[in-house]
C-alpha cells in the first residue's frame, strides 16, 4: 500500500505570528514616514513664517529709511505731522515717505503716506492713493503678517535724551509711548528714533529700533 504524501503548510500559530510581525513592521514604517511628513510640514511653516517676517521688517525699514519731513492734511483738512503713532493716534504708525515708484508714469507725487496697524490678529500696511487725503479716498490695504497680538511703539524725542545701560544697550523705558499733535497745535517735528515692539502669538515679542533720517 502506497504511503500518502505529507502536505507541507503553516500552522495557525505560525500564520498569526507572521501577521503580527508584518503589522509591527508596517506600524514602524508608518511612524517613520509620518515623522518625516510632519517635520517637512513644520519646516515649510517655519520657512513661510520667516519669509513673512523678513518681508515685514524689510518694508518697515524701507519706509522709515525713506521718511521725509512732510506734514499732510487728512480728509477733514487738519494738518497731520510727518510721522505720528502710538495708542492715541489713528494708526499705530503713520509717516510720509519718498521714492514711491511710478512705473505707469501717473500724474501723482513720488511721496506716499503709509500706515501700519493691527486688525483681527494681523499686521496691515495701508497707503493713500494721493498724498493729501480726501473723504472719498479709499486706503489700499495689504496684510503683512498673521498671528500678531499687538504693535506698540516708543519714540525718542531727541538724541540728547538717548540713554544706554551698562552693557551699552539702548534704554527705551523713558521713551514716549505716543507721538501725536494736540488739536489745533502745530504739527510735531519728527522724533529722533522709534522702537517697534511686535507681539507675536508664536514667537513672543520682537523689538526693532530705527533712527529717523
Amino acid at each position: 500500500m502506497r504511503r500518502a504524501k505529507l502536505q507541507a503548510g503553516f500552522t495557525l500559530i505560525e500564520v498569526l505570528i507572521a501577521l503580527m510581525v508584518t503589522a509591527l513592521i508596517a506600524a514602524a514604517a508608518y511612524a517613520g514616514v509620518s515623522t518625516v511628513i510632519t517635520g517637512a510640514e513644520q519646516l515649510g511653516r517655519t520657512a513661510e513664517r520667516t519669509r513673512d517676517l523678513s518681508r515685514t521688517f524689510a518694508l518697515l525699514n524701507r519706509d522709515l529709511r525713506t521718511f521725509v519731513n512732510r506734514p499732510v492734511r487728512d480728509e477733514f483738512g487738519q494738518l497731520q505731522p510727518a510721522v505720528s503713532g502710538g495708542s492715541l493716534a489713528l494708526y499705530s504708525l503713520s509717516l510720509t515717505r519718498d521714492g514711491w515708484h511710478n512705473s505707469l508714469d501717473q500724474p501723482r507725487s513720488d511721496l506716499q503716506r503709509v500706515h501700519y496697524f493691527v486688525e483681527d490678529g494681523s499686521l496691515w500696511r495701508a497707503y493713500n492713493t494721493v498724498l493729501e487725503s480726501a473723504l472719498e479716498t479709499e486706503l489700499q490695504r495689504v496684510r503683512l503678517l498673521d498671528g500678531v497680538e499687538a504693535l506698540d511703539l516708543r519714540f525718542l524725542a531727541g538724541i540728547e535724551d538717548l540713554e544706554v545701560d551698562r552693557e551699552f544697550a539702548v534704554d527705551t523705558r523713558n521713551w514716549l509711548e505716543n507721538w501725536v499733535s494736540e488739536p489745533g497745535a502745530a504739527p510735531l517735528s519728527p522724533p529722533a528714533a522709534v522702537e517697534i515692539r511686535l507681539q507675536l502669538s508664536d514667537l513672543g515679542e520682537l523689538r526693532r529700533i530705527h533712527a529717523f533720517p
